[in-house]
């Protein structure tokens, strides 16, 4: 969709978060991003990519992230257990892909309620967005239709 993007309430963190997920073995992050994109969403995304590649052909390049997250996974009792490392990316539906939410708790937010920063609310739960996907989120969105025009 156009000027959104995609959230989904992840109910066992309590968060609205972006697809996402872990890196599987002998797959680069660009793969992983797309391939937790599908598994989670049911439909393919190109990676809008944010840096232009180095005029080489050989080795290939993998698209740098936008940016890497340090992210405290805390254990019962409030103790940081581990850290998760994020890398994130901006991607768009791919054109013959139907970008309908795949069930209820996925939601397509517009830059203005991303930048309104009202709660949203789904099955009586109502939470606001974090600071660090709102702005991403807006970001994304900025990029996207930047990048849009320039290929247009």
């Amino acid at each position: 969709m156009d000027g959104a993007t995609l959230l989904h309430w992840h109910r066992k963190v309590g968060l609205w978060l972006p697809p996402g997920g872990h890196i599987e073995p002998n797959e680069d992050p660009m793969q992983a991003a797309r391939r937790e994109a599908l598994e989670e969403t049911e439909f393919a995304v190109e990676i809008v990519p944010t840096t232009v590649p180095f005029a080489y052909p050989d080795p290939p390049q993998v698209s740098p992230p936008v940016t890497i997250m340090v992210e405290p996974i805390r254990a019962f009792g409030g103790e940081d257990a581990h850290h998760h490392i994020d890398l994130i990316y901006f991607s768009r539906p791919s054109a013959e892909t139907r970008p309908l939410p795949p069930s209820e708790s996925w939601r397509w937010v517009s830059r203005q309620e991303l930048e309104d920063d009202a709660p949203m609310t789904l099955a009586g739960v109502s939470a606001h967005i974090s600071q660090d996907v709102r702005v991403l989120g807006m970001a994304a969105i900025d990029h996207i239709a930047k990048h849009e025009e320039r290929h247009a």
